[in-house]
């Protein structure tokens, strides 16, 4: 189920079929992503590509069916996100390609490399307004780095070939557009060889005024990033961060990219993010944001804390120059590689006096504290205290599940799930109130190994994913997290993992509301719900129907045992698990109180609804 070393790949096909050869535009498409590597591919068939897709398999390339072209775009995501290597979705032209839009943004935030190949109407229909036509370019313009089309058939692998390159290169989505009429007919083409950047470090001169700010800082504080992550530089940061004794925060939902396990770790910034974390950000006099954008989400205040530091030198490196300086004023920009970058800072401050080295015992002794205050607060936190979640406690306190249970405090679940997580184990979380209070409970070792849906948040996200993710990696556990809302948006690809031995484990928090929505309306509009309630039948009993397994979970000392059934049932017996967990309806903190006011009525019908 591992793609193919594109290296290998090249080597392969050149030693047998080195130059331009006669062959049709199908074979061009084909050879080169397999000269690329690819050797899996998510989509649902169509007859617009049908000429290619007849050949995919004695290339060595599997096509995995889905349910729904948005879980398509969703698995070549965390395939690529896992992998390190390109994802790859296809799907017919029209209504098929327009399902794709919102995994590819998704992925766009993710910088991920993946490939929508989007084969289009054919040329003598285009503007006719014929059977499933439409400008497909338009649709992605937003979201992909680079959009290749196809402006003749013998144009097939130079454009084929330059979307695999810039992916990796710009570290994002692209799109290769294909006439469907193009794939047939016979053309003279040379497969290209994949072309990938070797990035540096980044400039001497910022690199040594970076060196200097460090030398004198008294309190560093590193920000790992998923840059961190994408440049493989978790060793390169562990480095750099234990020459300088700093404290490491990973940024918002990049929980995997500094291991939890090292004394240095404090946890993520951003919602629901670690105290530890922030305070200890807070005192910072310098602060490397290596491989961060520092985006405006993951830095807002939470908890109470406003935490982000107003008078600290900040270092900010990342392999876009574009994000230098966006979000935070900076005073030091470095366009490298997070790993290069990392390498060349701990090189520079090498046998040097560093201010902080007189105060580096004191300091480890204050991010220990600070880490057992927090752990000690999460013990404790076991519910939501705020009144509207006080009242639906007291609610439901005498109220059975429909099979004789208790409902579960949201918290007290996800400690349970955090402490029978395996170690090697593949995270993705969807968008929603108790996904995102798991930001505090989500701890990693190893990178790659955490997927959420980063600033685009999109609804439907994980559960596709994780899959994506199992095959790039089977040897390693997968599981998601999903609300019921984000659930019903997904759940049709447990047909997929059945269909297709996919097996992974998905762990549905079953609270019957859209409950980041509901928890606005209960701070800015005075409980007046509208739509936010989701009454649905046992997920675990679809699951059943659909060829998975079912468990539902209603008792507190029953969650992690039926968290390590279900791994077990994953990689031992090849089955896929869908854990549901009836929860109380306690809501966490708002999620958009950035974004939320207290509202304003100016007609006389409406004075009553403030």
């Amino acid at each position: 189920m591992n793609a193919k070393d594109p290296a290998t790949a090249t080597q392969q096909l050149t030693a047998s079929d080195a130059g331009p050869q006669t062959m049709t535009p199908s074979e061009a498409f084909v050879e080169t992503m397999v000269a690329n590597g690819v050797s899996e591919m998510f989509g649902i068939m169509g007859s617009a590509f049908m000429d290619a897709m007849d050949i995919f398999a004695p290339a060595g390339i599997r096509l995995i069916p889905v349910v729904h072209e948005q879980g398509a775009g969703h698995m070549a995501d965390g395939y690529a996100r896992v992998s390190g290597r390109h994802g790859v979705v296809i799907g017919q032209n029209g209504p098929g390609i327009s399902n794709c839009v919102t995994a590819i943004a998704a992925a766009y935030w993710a910088h991920s490399p993946v490939v929508i190949v989007t084969p289009e109407a054919g040329t003598m229909g285009i503007g006719l307004g014929g059977f499933q036509e439409a400008k497909q370019l338009p649709m992605f313009q937003e979201f992909t780095k680079y959009q290749g089309h196809v402006t003749h058939p013998a144009r097939m692998a130079e454009f084929t070939g330059r979307c695999f390159d810039r992916a990796m290169a710009e570290m994002g989505p692209t799109q290769l557009n294909i006439p469907r009429d193009y794939f047939y007919g016979q053309i003279k083409a040379e497969i290209p060889r994949p072309q990938r950047l070797d990035r540096g470090a980044g400039g001497d001169e910022r690199l040594n005024e970076a060196a200097e700010l460090l030398a004198q800082a008294k309190f560093p504080v590193i920000i790992s990033g998923g840059g961190v992550v994408m440049a493989d530089a978790v060793e390169e940061c562990k480095a750099l961060a234990e020459r300088l004794g700093a404290p490491v925060v990973n940024s918002y939902l990049h929980n995997d990219s500094f291991p939890a396990n090292h004394p240095l770790w404090c946890g993520p910034l951003g919602y629901q993010g670690s105290k530890a974390a922030m305070k200890l950000l807070a005192q910072a006099d310098v602060v490397v944001a290596l491989g961060s954008r520092l985006g405006p989400f993951g830095t807002l205040p939470q908890h109470g804390l406003d935490y982000w530091p107003k008078n600290a030198k900040i270092i900010q490196i990342d392999a876009d120059h574009k994000m230098l300086g966006l979000v935070k004023k900076i005073s030091v920009g470095i366009c490298g590689d997070a790993k290069a970058a990392a390498v060349a800072l701990s090189q520079r401050l090498a046998g040097r006096t560093l201010a902080c080295d007189a105060t580096r015992a004191a300091r480890a002794d204050q991010i220990a504290t600070e880490k057992a205050a927090w752990e000690k607060e999460l013990d404790d936190w076991t519910h939501e205290r705020d009144q509207y979640s006080l009242d639906m406690i007291e609610e439901q306190k005498h109220e059975k599940t429909f099979n004789g249970g208790e409902y579960l405090h949201p918290r007290q679940v996800l400690r349970e799930l955090e402490k029978a997580m395996p170690e090697d184990v593949m995270v993705s979380t969807d968008i929603g109130n108790i996904n995102s209070v798991a930001n505090s409970y989500l701890r990693f070792n190893k990178p790659r190994s955490f997927f959420a849906a980063m600033s685009w948040g999109n609804c439907g996200y994980a559960f596709p994913t994780i899959i994506g993710a199992k095959v790039a990696a089977p040897h390693r556990p997968a599981v998601s997290y999903a609300g019921d809302g984000a659930w019903g948006m997904s759940l049709m690809e447990t047909l997929t993992c059945v269909r297709h031995n996919i097996p992974v484990t998905a762990v549905v928090f079953h609270n019957r509301q859209w409950g980041a929505e509901k928890k606005n309306q209960v701070d800015f509009y005075n409980r007046r719900f509208v739509a936010g309630e989701l009454d649905s039948p046992s997920f675990a009993n679809i699951a059943r129907a659909m060829g998975a397994e079912g468990i539902v979970v209603d008792r507190l000392e029953d969650v992690g045992p039926a968290l390590k059934k279900a791994i077990d049932m994953q990689m031992n017996h090849g089955k896929t698990t869908i854990i549901e967990i009836m929860c109380t309806r306690e809501l966490g903190d708002p999620f958009r109180r950035d974004a939320l006011s207290k509202p304003v009525r100016m007609l006389d019908k409406y004075k009553d609804y403030v």
